[in-house]
């Protein structure tokens, strides 16, 4: 049986990916420090005999006994309200827990592949976003905590693989949704079905001109899983290339909760990109791979898991304190 190790295990993708292992049947073992994750995205999976979990941070030394095949690096807050709020941490989990895991990988010969994530191209100046393109990054700005600590990522990835010959996969996950994601955690899809099922306007931030591109998790989940398996090493984008404005979403989040909120219009926070659109022919040509899930039909999955949660999960509006976490 097939060892993998999953960090992030009890966030929004991390959980998904254990569960798609388990259904592979490989030996899963979770790891995770919580400080964004929640143990109840995973706690289905804690009967099971192929599945391990470990309360760990992997800014501080990994050590996993036995065989381990396959590495996934899923742990870092991912959510602009939790890294501006613990950016240190932030830096730490791309950098340090990265060299920890690259190192893991190395001594157990095992091959591991790392999220990156589309905002390693910043406020891009090149549409839609091709691997090639190097990015629009202000490093000193308040989300350069993130977009850097992913871009240090990929490079010492590669630098592992170049030097010390570990296997290595990078994958550049574009807007992502569906069940399991946290409703107060500031991305758009969460934050507007909150607000409808909650009766409060929708908030739009900027003029809603700037567009995403929304992929649904279950389409991620096989992009990622084709990557894990294909003999390509660098980048390669994964995200549903169907872009919208956010004006027009708001739209599209009226009509499928049936409420008749305004839309109420703030300014755009600081290197917010205006526009997201991944390029992805290089995951059709060597995974065959491309998103199958439309937004419709994804979106109707999610609206219907938002409006299962409790009335104290929907009205709860700071997901943890973090103060015990930063030094």
């Amino acid at each position: 049986m097939k060892r993998i190790l999953i960090t992030g295990a009890a966030g929004f993708l991390g959980s998904h990916l254990c569960d798609r292992f388990i259904k592979e049947g490989y030996f899963v073992i979770g790891m995770d420090n919580l400080i964004t994750g929640d143990l109840k995205n995973i706690e289905h999976l804690f009967k099971l005999e192929h599945f391990e979990f470990y309360h760990h941070d992997i800014t501080k030394f990994v050590h996993v006994p036995g065989q381990l095949d396959y590495i996934l690096h899923f742990a870092s807050p991912a959510s602009p309200i939790d890294y501006l709020k613990i950016p240190i941490q932030t830096l730490k989990v791309g950098s340090l827990g990265t060299h920890n895991l690259l190192g893991l990988a190395r001594v157990k010969k095992a091959r591991i592949l790392i999220a990156s994530t589309s905002e390693v191209y910043g406020d891009p100046l090149v549409h839609p976003q091709t691997e090639e393109y190097y990015g629009n990054v202000n490093t000193i700005g308040p989300r350069g905590v993130y977009d850097e600590a992913k871009r240090f990522q990929e490079s010492i990835t590669m630098a592992y693989h170049t030097f010390h010959g570990v296997e290595t996969r990078i994958v550049r996950i574009f807007n992502t949704y569906g069940p399991r994601m946290r409703l107060n955690d500031g991305r758009v899809i969460p934050a507007f079905i909150g607000q409808a099922i909650r009766g409060e306007d929708l908030t739009i931030f900027g003029d809603g001109m700037q567009t995403r591109s929304f992929c649904y998790v279950d389409d991620q989940v096989e992009g990622i899983f084709r990557l894990l398996h294909s003999d390509y090493v660098y980048p390669v984008n994964i995200g549903n290339p169907d872009e919208i404005t956010i004006k027009d979403f708001a739209d599209e989040i009226i009509k499928l909760t049936g409420t008749n909120q305004k839309v109420v219009y703030h300014p755009l926070p600081i290197n917010d990109p205006l526009q997201r659109q991944p390029d992805i022919t290089k995951a059709k040509e060597l995974l065959g791979w491309e998103a199958k899930i439309g937004r419709a039909e994804g979106m109707k999955i999610t609206y219907d898991y938002f409006k299962s949660l409790s009335k104290e999960e929907l009205s709860k509006e700071e997901h943890k304190d973090f103060s015990s976490y930063i030094k």
